[in-house]
């Protein structure tokens, strides 16, 4: 039999940890039942009776908003990667009545861990872009609690990605149709999991259409280490750069521009994500062009799953559509000029 709480009245809180479940589903239970599993609904029922809980209708409307909540966890809220996806997990959170927590974890990984630890007790679920805890922590967490990856994939942990490995392809497609032979890649952080799949499927394309790839790296994915990424790029005197998402391909163009090298005349360069400053910058940025907030959405049905009772890992592959601008054209025919 469940234990009965020290404090003597039994609250939704306590029913929803002798469950196992979120506050949240135990609430739907009462108020809501035809959106829960039925089994689940049952299994709240006995153990709410066991323990003798009694709702209290005063209480139900604030109770119950109290625990309508989804923590967002993401490496730099100011990026402008990770503000398409929240504003996809925004729009259907707040159309569901869920609040919303933004975590930012600053690219600290002991932040990231820290977060994903401490905060999934006191939230209905957690959607997460955490790159670089290990799987096996993941795996533990989504076992206690309703958790959503982005951009990440790991064995029986549910996940929303907004590209494949094929898209990556089409990229090195277009700048082999211009007649590139030589690319520099310029990596993102390490340990990403997108880097790796990007990295690979990239080595594998070149491989197959003849093309020398450099790789470079890693890099932190700003714009000030875009500059860094040109700089060290140059030495190779590519035909291409290709930036592991457009804040270093942004910032891979500003160099060169700044050092006397003409986009795409000179060097061509690519990015990820089809972010704002992909259209701003003056040449216009080719890229892949991710679905961020269709990203968002579906993280924020999945996760509503997994507090309905769902069981058995997802893991949604979005495409991702290439956008060609005026930083790619022809490979050039002469030698890169002096700087």
């Amino acid at each position: 039999m469940p234990a009965h709480p020290k404090s003597g009245r039994v609250r939704l809180k306590d029913v929803a940890d002798a469950t196992g479940l979120a506050p949240s589903t135990v609430s739907r239970a009462f108020t809501n039942p035809d959106r829960v599993n039925f089994q689940t609904v049952e299994k709240i029922m006995r153990v709410a009776h066991q323990m003798g809980y009694r709702r209290q209708p005063t209480l139900t409307a604030s109770e119950d908003a109290l625990t309508r909540t989804i923590n967002i966890i993401v490496q730099d809220s100011s990026n402008q990667f990770y503000m398409g996806f929240m504003h996809g997990i925004l729009q259907r959170a707040r159309l569901a009545g869920y609040l919303t927590i933004v975590a930012d974890t600053g690219e600290d990984l002991s932040m990231e861990r820290a977060y994903i630890r401490r905060l999934n007790r006191a939230v209905d679920g957690i959607i997460a872009a955490a790159p670089t805890t290990p799987a096996s922590e993941l795996r533990e967490l989504a076992r206690t609690a309703p958790l959503v990856l982005f951009n990440r994939e790991i064995s029986g942990v549910n996940s929303v990605v907004a590209f494949t490995p094929d898209d990556v392809s089409a990229l090195v497609d277009h700048l082999h149709q211009y007649g590139h032979t030589r690319i520099v890649w310029c990596a993102g952080p390490k340990f990403a999991w997108s880097n790796k799949i990007r990295t690979d499927r990239l080595v594998q394309r070149c491989a197959e259409l003849g093309i020398e790839l450099i790789v470079t790296g890693p890099f932190i994915p700003t714009v000030h280490q875009g500059w860094l990424a040109a700089s060290k790029a140059i030495a190779y005197e590519p035909t291409a750069i290709m930036g592991f998402n457009d804040q270093l391909a942004v910032g891979a163009i500003q160099y060169l521009l700044a050092h006397g090298y003409r986009v795409p005349e000179d060097i061509s360069v690519t990015g990820f994500d089809n972010t704002q400053s992909a259209s701003i910058i003056h040449t216009g940025l080719t890229c892949l062009r991710a679905p961020l907030t269709l990203a968002g959405h579906r993280a924020v049905e999945m996760l509503f799953g997994l507090l309905e009772g769902d069981t058995g890992a997802q893991a949604i592959r979005l495409e991702a559509e290439l956008v060609t601008r005026g930083s790619t054209g022809p490979a050039r025919q002469h030698s890169l000029p002096s700087p």
